[in-house]
């Protein structure tokens, strides 16, 4: 059986974010990016996951300690350059090598799983996530031979200065950019990357891995994504709201889905770390935020919000806040009002 290692590519600057925060430490469904990915690749790894960071980072290594292995990443110098710093951790110790992304919070375990077994069942040297897309879309395109092989990721840039680029352009098998590796091709590989010019020097890419492995005959496949929500990651601010647009609407599916009664979901704000019982009512302009846990039958806002709390069943409220406070069975909470430990306290 494979023992699958997961590495979390964390050390990217996200300058284009605009903000003193890491770009991966920004929210999410109420908590970083880097969270969501790293809870995925703890449940999918064999072993712990491993976080390239930048230097002097303090802000992922506290948000993990000990549940995670840490390399740096000193120089910027592209993801090939990046996963190649986690061999010292892994090299001989695991079969296979799965290269993620912290900015991408939308992956599911199961998705990792997914690449792995058929890393595992087909002995390809790379296996590569793909999702379908629409013809104007950033991604690198999956170009594919007459026996539907995978032989070619090209980029936009590279297809806009080809004979053939349109032609390329128009395929909506899209690059992921996520990875499996068989361990032992790739780190007798990456030293033999290309350098390739980027804006600010000199990279290498872990894009270039495919064609290497096809040249090889080492084997290239791909798993294609069902939910093309999980390919979305968030290197601006635009597209943070959209990851988390689609992140809320994933958690509210999953309550519709058991038990809970939504009556506008994109009016309803539901954080990842809540919990509420069957046949609750939520009405719209409610947000459930933090360590939160809803008992069954309540009924929730409008105009609600409800942070660090417990619900009792049965329990009513509208047009209040709610914070850090235990809210007791069968309590009709009084519209506009404001509950928070300090007046738990204040009562007892």
């Amino acid at each position: 059986m494979s023992k699958l290692a997961v590495v979390i590519l964390a050390a990217g600057q996200g300058t284009r974010m605009n903000s003193t925060i890491p770009k991966i430490l920004h929210e999410v469904g109420g908590r970083p990016m880097v969270y969501h990915v790293f809870e995925s690749a703890s449940r999918a790894a064999d072993v712990k996951p491993v976080l390239v960071i930048s230097p002097n980072d303090i802000g992922v290594q506290a948000l993990f300690g000990s549940k995670a292995l840490y390399v740096e990443q000193q120089e910027q110098l592209g993801t090939g350059h990046a996963a190649h710093k986690a061999e010292r951790l892994l090299k001989g110790s695991v079969d296979q090598v799965l290269v993620t992304y912290a900015d991408m919070p939308l992956i599911r375990p199961e998705t990792l799983q997914a690449l792995a077994e058929q890393q595992a069942n087909s002995d390809a040297a790379v296996v590569m996530l793909s999702a379908k897309g629409e013809t104007d879309s950033t991604f690198g395109r999956v170009v594919r031979d007459s026996q539907d092989r995978v032989v070619e990721i090209v980029e936009v840039a590279q297809a806009r200065k080809r004979p053939d680029g349109d032609a390329i352009l128009a395929i909506k098998e899209l690059n992921v950019g996520l990875y499996c590796f068989n361990s032992e091709w790739l780190w007798a590989n990456l030293p033999k990357l290309p350098k390739r010019q980027a804006r600010n020097g000199v990279e290498y890419y872990l894009t270039d891995l495919v064609e290497l492995a096809v040249n090889q005959d080492a084997g290239v496949e791909a798993v294609i994504l069902r939910d093309k929500d999980e390919s979305l990651g968030a290197g601006t601010r635009s597209e943070l709201i959209a990851v988390d647009k689609a992140f809320r609407r994933r958690i509210n599916n999953f309550w519709l889905d058991n038990g809970v009664t939504i009556l506008d979901p994109d009016a309803v704000y539901i954080d990842s770390s809540t919990a509420i019982g069957l046949d609750t009512i939520i009405w719209p302009n409610t947000y459930i935020q933090g360590k939160t846990t809803i008992g069954p039958n309540c009924v929730l806002g409008p105009n609600t919000i409800i942070r660090d709390a417990q619900i009792g069943e049965g329990s009513t409220v509208e047009n209040s806040v709610i914070e850090d406070y235990n809210l007791e069975k069968n309590t009709k909470v009084k519209p506009f009002s404001h509950l928070t430990g300090d007046s738990e306290r204040d009562e007892k």
